[in-house]
C-alpha cells in the first residue's frame, strides 16, 4: 500500500525557513514524479512544484528562488526548503505521486495528509 506521509511544518515568521519533508513508502520513487501543493484557506489548491523522474523540477512562480527540492538518496524521501518565507505562503502542504496501472502515469494521485506552514508578520 503507497503511503505518503508529510512533516516539518510549523509557525513562523516572515523571513524565516522551513523544510518539509514527504515520506514514501510502498512505492519506488517512481517514472510518474511526485508534486508539492498548497492550499489555503479560501482558495484553489496550488502546485508548489514537479519532480521529474530525473530529479528536476519545475516551481511555481511565486516561490522560485526561495523553495528548493532535495531527495534522500535512497528516493524515498523528498524535501522541500523554503526560504524567505512570506504571509502569503501560509497553506496546507501536501505531497502527492501519481497512481501507476499497467505500467502507465495515471491523473489521480496518492496523496499525504498535509502539514501547515503558517507564516506571520
Amino acid at each position: 500500500q503507497v503511503q505518503l506521509v508529510e512533516s516539518g511544518g510549523g509557525s513562523v515568521q516572515v523571513g524565516q525557513s522551513l523544510k518539509l519533508s514527504c515520506i514514501v513508502s510502498g512505492l519506488i520513487f517512481s517514472k510518474c514524479g511526485m508534486n508539492w501543493y498548497r492550499q489555503a484557506p479560501g482558495k484553489e489548491r496550488e502546485l508548489v512544484v514537479s519532480v521529474r523522474k530525473d530529479g528536476s523540477s519545475s516551481f511555481v512562480a511565486s516561490v522560485k528562488g526561495r523553495f528548493t527540492i532535495s531527495q534522500s538518496d535512497a528516493k524515498d524521501i523528498t524535501y522541500l526548503q523554503m526560504n524567505s518565507l512570506k504571509v502569503e505562503d501560509t497553506a496546507l502542504y501536501v505531497c502527492a505521486t501519481p497512481k501507476i496501472i499497467l505500467g502507465s502515469c495515471m491523473p489521480s494521485n496518492h496523496w499525504g495528509q498535509g502539514t501547515q506552514v503558517t507564516v506571520s508578520p
